[in-house]
This record gives C-alpha cells, sequence and structure tokens, in this order.
C-alpha cells in the first residue's frame, strides 16, 4: 500500500490510461467513518500510499475517492487501527457505505468527476 505509486505508474504506462481517467481510492483517517470525499486533485495529506503515487506520477492532479475510516484509535495505534477489524457499528453501516462508493465510482465513470462530485461528496 504505502508503495502503490509503483503499481499505478506501471499500469498507467502499460494500458496508456490517461490521468483524468485514473480514480484512486484511499481510505482517510480525517474523515468520519464512511464519509465520502471525491477530488480532482490534492496533496496526500500524510497519506503514505497517496504520497507514493504522487511521487511516481511527478503530480497531485489526479482523481481521488476517500473512504473516511475515522480516528478513533490510541496514541502510537495508527497501524493497529488501519489494518484492523471494523467494529460492530461500523460492520452494520459498512454494505450500505460500499454500495454507495460503487454508485459514486460508477458516477465518475459515466458522468465524469464534476457531476460524481456533486451527487456524493460528503454523502
Amino acid at each position: 500500500m504505502n508503495l502503490s505509486g509503483n503499481a499505478v505508474k506501471f499500469w498507467l504506462q502499460k494500458e496508456n490510461i490517461p490521468l483524468e481517467n485514473l480514480m484512486i481510492i484511499a481510505d482517510d483517517l480525517a474523515l468520519p467513518f464512511g464519509t465520502l470525499r471525491m477530488k480532482m486533485k490534492g496533496s496526500d495529506a500524510g497519506h503514505n500510499g497517496l504520497k507514493s503515487i504522487q511521487e511516481q506520477l511527478q503530480t497531485q492532479n489526479y482523481p481521488r475517492l476517500r473512504f473516511g475510516i475515522s480516528a478513533e484509535f490510541s496514541e502510537g495505534r495508527q497501524v493497529d487501527y488501519v489494518l484492523g477489524k471494523w467494529n460492530e457499528e461500523e460492520c452494520e453501516k459498512l454494505p450500505e457505505r460500499v454500495e454507495k462508493f460503487s454508485k459514486a465510482t460508477l458516477s465518475f465513470i459515466f458522468a465524469g468527476i464534476q457531476n460524481a462530485m456533486t451527487s456524493f461528496n460528503g454523502k
């Protein structure tokens, strides 16, 4: 995950995919659980996977969809939290959130990022 830029760059080049057709999906500790945030560009915000992608692509101008996972972890336990199991409440909400994210991704593909952002950001 932290070196995902290598794979992203490889497949973009191999399949000749334009950057605007790329959608990176990543978790986000800064967003409440299940919150969706789609952007056309932006910083890595400390996310090592996004940092790797930015370094490999030499730009931060690529679409991304962030999935909020919240920051409910003890100091120094971030890795355990990110790689840990969903709690009971999250497990209950997860199917609906995955459905919403699937629809947002399809909207990006078929209607473009502007329409997808308008329809799904913050929902």
